[in-house]
């Protein structure tokens, strides 16, 4: 006779619509002792999910995208109990791991709501796309998770956490434009160092990538805003809109320089949105949707172009001084080979892993008024030492 688990499945994972899912978890509720081949099978779906590309951060993201927090908080505990046979992780997956959403209970409120819920997240996990791999998969199978030593980070990039950190959350603009000003100062000199420094040493680093959630409401606005910040920081990001993430192209230090800007750039840009957006409705005006889409459209473009210009000045100042400086005892490469070499190799691994991208034609932003607040915020939040505000 077929396993109860196996006609579970066959019902419920091979057919659309509820009809089957409720087969399936009528089966499984009612036998209690097929829990153990459930949650067994479960990790296995997650196994496979890390052979096709996806990391913990990816599969909790699109859950929660596809279904709801409670199946983001399943795939959590299945996660965990999975990542428990592997004596090494890659980097950054402890990181993962340690943001991943609380794991319900099992079989609550019901046993046949908790089958339900499972089998509809394992649907979900069977038909998970491939998708480029931006690092390697979990090690060799171990009883017990012994998890490799934590790094420290650059001394650099905490200072920078830390202004950006308090950008978000003072109150007074001009402070947030300050820090934010020095956060984006020192990014872009760690950017330069870094780069010289691998040149001096024939540094055998290569490109890497990471993925970037990048989530609904105006994912366009704020995929664009992503794709300003990456550009910036010499880095190349691919926006997938079906899945709901970047996948961002550069050398390690610049991935972690963009994805703490943009973070940074998206909370005072949310903030700037919700208090334009509260003047407007005080003066009696009712529909948001479009100055918000308007408001953050605006805010990225605006941004990407200020963003442009801060690189360029703080590159041509670091040429200006290395000149200025003279040869030393050391072979000195010089700054402009060295970085026009790093976008090269930037480029040709973003090809490599997207050979096939598209271009999407963009909507247009609707409302004036969300336009005009949008710049003001990103006028706002100014990047570069002493960069002149855009004027027309």
């Amino acid at each position: 006779m077929e396993p109860v688990i196996d006609q579970a499945f066959a019902a419920a994972l091979y057919s659309d619509g509820d009809a089957g899912l409720d087969t399936g978890a009528s089966l499984a509720a009612a036998d209690p002792a097929s829990d153990a081949e459930l949650l067994r099978r479960g990790e296995e779906f997650v196994r496979r999910a890390w052979e096709r590309g996806w990391l913990p951060a990816d599969l909790v993201r699109v859950v929660r995208r596809e279904l709801d927090e409670h199946a983001a908080g399943l795939a959590a505990g299945l996660i965990a109990s999975e990542v428990r046979r592997y004596e090494r992780l890659p980097p950054r997956w402890q990181s993962q791991l340690d943001e991943l959403p609380p794991a319900p209970p099992a079989n609550r409120p019901d046993r046949f709501s908790y089958a339900s819920a499972v089998l509809g997240l394992y649907r979900l996990l069977l038909r998970l796309p491939a998708i480029e791999p931006v690092g390697p998969p979990p090690g060799a199978p171990r009883d017990g998770l012994r998890l490799p030593p934590a790094h420290d980070e650059p001394r650099m990039l905490t200072r920078i956490r830390a202004l950006l950190a308090k950008a978000e959350a003072t109150g007074f603009p001009e402070e947030a434009e300050a820090l934010t000003t020095k956060a984006q100062e020192l990014m872009a000199r760690h950017s330069i160092d870094e780069a010289l420094l691998a040149a001096r040493t024939h540094s055998s680093r290569a490109p890497g990538a990471r993925r970037i959630g990048v989530d609904a409401p105006y994912e366009t606005a704020k995929a664009i805003l992503l794709d300003a910040v990456a550009s910036a920081n010499r880095c190349r990001a691919v926006w997938n809109s079906d899945l709901g993430f970047s996948t961002v192209v550069g050398f390690a230090s610049d991935l972690e320089a963009v994805e703490l800007l943009h973070t940074s750039l998206l909370v005072q840009g949310m903030v700037a949105m919700t208090r334009a957006e509260a003047g407007q409705r005080a003066g009696g005006r009712k529909r948001t949707k479009t100055f918000r889409q308007s408001f953050l459209m605006a805010y990225a473009q605006r941004l990407g172009r200020r963003l442009a210009d801060g690189t360029a000045r703080a590159t041509a100042e670091a040429d200006a001084e290395g000149a200025a400086a003279g040869p030393s005892g050391a072979a000195d490469p010089g700054l402009l080979p060295v970085l026009a070499a790093r976008d090269m190799a930037v480029t040709d691994a973003a090809e490599r892993m997207f050979p096939r991208t598209t271009t999407t034609r963009v909507r247009g932003a609707t409302d004036p008024d969300g336009w005009t607040h949008g710049t003001a915020a990103a006028d706002r939040a100014r990047m570069g030492a002493d960069a002149p505000e855009i004027s027309g």
